[in-house]
């Protein structure tokens, strides 16, 4: 296929306020409502592609594009850009089902935009380092299972909150792993290696407790059992193949997977106990929250704000937030 069909993307809006597009997205969720004044149904949707999602409004001539087209397919739209309530939205006049081939999987699934086998031999480099053989023959188990490793490449590392893309997971163990490294040294009770190995290992039930296609979403499994209940089984699984793994190790790295959430509210069977699970447990939340932070800043510019002044209400971190960096290179008014 020669080059992307598509030319407007959820991140150009503020460049096209108040024009008519005509491009394609993949549904993320659409649902026929009344509308709030009587006299008949709208349809509400949420359009994606790679660089964001959008609200998208149908008020008329709505019923065969809801006929064939559902959450997870591609569409072809044609409408007006245009701000409502401080967010760009999109109003169609026209929607049908897209075919296969006038789309590009590639537009439309947002991606790491950090290079996945470069990441993938930084992340090997640092087990190779170990001083433990244990651990190192533990954790090259599981990124060296040609199942396991391929989906630990591609993963998104959550549905919606944070590192919500393809390599996302990947990513986020990484930079844990580069922040692991880095803070052991400071606290002597810690043993790195086991830290390491706890950073690599601690979502590893993400795996199978997400799903990626055209939307990231949760399995059977995943909604059923959850990522840490996941893993442990994992980990139980691969060290029962691994002749001689001392049980002492097995039960401290068993115990940060488990408590890594860090309180029970957040889903974590145990509270960290061990220096290096206090460690990765908090290291893990500042890991997971700047990146949300700087989901927030960048749907700010992509919304056409300065960055200057507070987001929204955050739900995740249940508070706004203020790009620090964007306030002090402001100009502030004479």
């Amino acid at each position: 296929m020669l080059g992307s069909m598509k030319d407007f993307f959820v991140a150009d809006a503020a460049k096209f306020d108040g024009a008519e597009v005509t491009t394609f997205f993949a549904v993320s969720s659409l649902s026929v409502r009344e509308k709030k004044t009587g006299g008949g149904q709208y349809v509400a949707l949420t359009l994606s592609d790679k660089t964001g999602t959008m609200d998208a409004r149908m008020w008329e001539n709505f019923a065969s594009a809801v006929a064939t087209c559902a959450e997870g397919c591609y569409v072809k739209v044609h409408g007006q850009v245009s701000k409502y309530q401080g967010k760009y939205q999109i109003t169609l006049s026209k929607m049908r089902l897209a075919a296969a081939s006038e789309v590009d999987t590639a537009d439309f699934v947002p991606t790491s935009k950090f290079n996945i086998d470069e990441m993938w031999t930084e992340l090997r480099g640092y087990v190779d380092e170990f001083e433990n053989a244990d651990l190192r023959r533990l954790v090259f188990a599981f990124l060296g299972d040609p199942a396991i490793g391929a989906a630990y490449r591609e993963a998104p590392a959550a549905k919606v909150l944070h590192h919500a893309w393809i390599g996302g997971l990947l990513e986020h163990v990484v930079t844990l792993a580069r922040v692991c490294r880095a803070a052991a040294p400071f606290y002597p009770e810690v043993n790195r290696d086991l830290l390491v190995t706890g950073a690599i290992l601690h979502d590893i039930g993400k795996v199978r407790e997400l799903s990626w296609g055209t939307t990231f979403s949760y399995t059977l499994e995943g909604q059923m059992i959850g990522h840490i209940s996941i893993a442990q089984g994992m980990l139980r699984e691969k060290i029962a193949a691994l002749p001689g793994f001392p049980d002492r190790l097995r039960v401290l790295v068993e115990h940060m997977i488990l408590s890594h959430h860090g309180k029970y509210e957040f889903g974590s069977p145990k509270l960290p106990m061990t220096p290096e699970a206090v460690l990765l447990s908090a290291l893990d939340d500042v890991e997971a929250k700047m990146q949300a932070m700087r989901n927030e800043f960048g749907r700010d510019t992509v919304a056409g704000k300065s960055g200057a002044e507070m987001t929204e209400w955050v739900r995740s971190m249940e508070r706004p937030l203020l790009n620090s960096k964007a306030y002090l290179d402001e100009e502030p008014e004479k």
